[in-house]
């Protein structure tokens, strides 16, 4: 459908002037949230020629349209791109609908790269988080949709506005559907705020990894555990996990502190270098990522568990094309920012938690619909996430 030219009531979103764009960083994520908001992505020709040079041509008319650009500062999964070309497309395509007369241009960053360099913690080094929020700002963006930035207070290097999302909700959800008992929730400091919702949200007690970065190197030496963890079973939250250095220090801290049963859990999966094989050969049970990142084929190990968080970045669109509050995404009135989406090649499922085989005959993942109350009418069970799934599943299987 295009959205361009769509009736109001044929969308869940005003349609009138409203459309979707996205780059080469992550098309199946810009796909997603359009399958959720009902709507095609807009057509846009987006390559680079013989010299390297990044070419972007709109192929309809985006004058005075509302538009969003997903497109994550990361490595395409194909491998043919990295983080600096992921960029350079953004700002490019943001010049082009700017020059097209967009009525205005939201850059959708879900995953924001140069994160961490967001302090001068050394002589004569560059603040990069704030260069790259000028360049998005210069280039012609009118606000920026991103989703659990390393900190907040990277939001005020924008001079635009700046609407964070975050994942801690639909993590938390995963883990609080396991039931597991005995839980500690370990995080470094950096993350502590956050994490302290994620373990409220599972009732669970906190404790902190106290960490020293050693030099320029992409892990962590760990220094001490702060709080009571022996005898529990952990759940290490943290924003983003790159070459899993860190993540692996954390464990065997953990594990000397006598916690036997470890999970992990963060919003970006970066996992660079050796991250799989540090994962795979570790005592860490599980490892639950979003699909800010997209994950290529050759890193999908058991271990590795993705949730799609592309029902909550469409959410946030529809409410900002609206009008509306993004905010309210995070409160008791929308539900579906508790739901658990597990993505498997496009196909959206319903988690089984805790599966084990002899347990049922479907297994994990195979109920295409969200837990409703087998008692409640069918108009009711037939809205919200449950409908979409239904209708998302009937679509991949119409394409095939």
């Amino acid at each position: 459908m295009n959205v361009g030219s769509g009736r109001l009531e044929d969308s869940p979103v005003y349609a009138d002037q409203f459309q979707i764009y996205h780059g080469n960083a992550n098309p199946d994520l810009a796909r997603k949230i359009c399958r959720y908001l009902g709507m095609e992505p807009g057509p846009v020709n987006v390559f680079q020629f013989a010299n390297e040079n990044i070419f972007v041509q709109i192929l309809d008319n985006v004058r005075e349209k509302d538009v969003f650009i997903v497109q994550p500062t990361c490595s395409p999964a194909d491998g043919r791109g990295d983080v600096n070309l992921s960029i350079m497309e953004l700002l490019i395509m943001i010049d082009a609908f700017k020059r097209a007369s967009a009525g205005r241009i939201t850059a959708v960053v879900p995953y924001y790269a140069y994160g961490r360099s967001d302090k001068k913690d050394q002589p004569r080094v560059p603040i990069t988080a704030r260069l790259v929020a000028d360049m998005i700002s210069v280039a012609g963006a009118d606000r920026v949709l991103t989703m659990d930035l390393h900190q907040g207070q990277i939001q005020g290097f924008f001079n635009i506005p700046v609407d964070e999302l975050t994942a801690v909700h639909i993590l938390s959800n995963y883990f609080k559907h396991k039931h597991i008992e005995d839980l500690v929730v370990v995080t470094d400091l950096g993350f502590a705020k956050r994490a302290r919702t994620f373990a409220e949200l599972l009732d669970a007690p906190l404790a902190i990894i106290e960490k020293r970065r050693v030099g320029n190197l992409d892990r962590a030496e760990v220094l001490n555990v702060i709080g009571e963890v022996k005898g529990k079973r952990a759940i290490i939250v943290d924003d983003e996990v790159d070459t899993a250095g860190t993540l692996i220090e954390t464990v065997n801290a953990l594990r000397g502190e006598g916690v036997d049963e470890i999970y992990a859990c963060a919003s970006h999966g970066v996992l660079s270098g050796q991250a799989v094989e540090r994962i795979e050969e570790s005592a860490l049970r599980e490892l639950v990522l979003t699909d800010t990142v997209p994950l290529p084929a050759g890193k999908r190990i058991a271990k590795i568990t993705t949730l799609s968080i592309a029902p909550l970045i469409g959410e946030a669109i529809k409410r900002i094309h609206r009008g509306e509050s993004v905010g309210a995404l995070f409160s008791s009135e929308v539900e579906f920012t508790q739901e658990m989406l597990l993505w498997e090649d496009g196909i959206a499922k319903k988690l089984d938690i805790r599966w084990k085989p002899g347990e049922g005959d479907d297994g994990p993942g195979d109920v295409p619909e969200a837990a409703v109350p087998s008692d409640q009418p069918d108009q009711a069970r037939e809205s919200g996430p449950a409908a979409w799934l239904r209708q998302l599943a009937s679509t991949k299987q119409g394409e095939e």
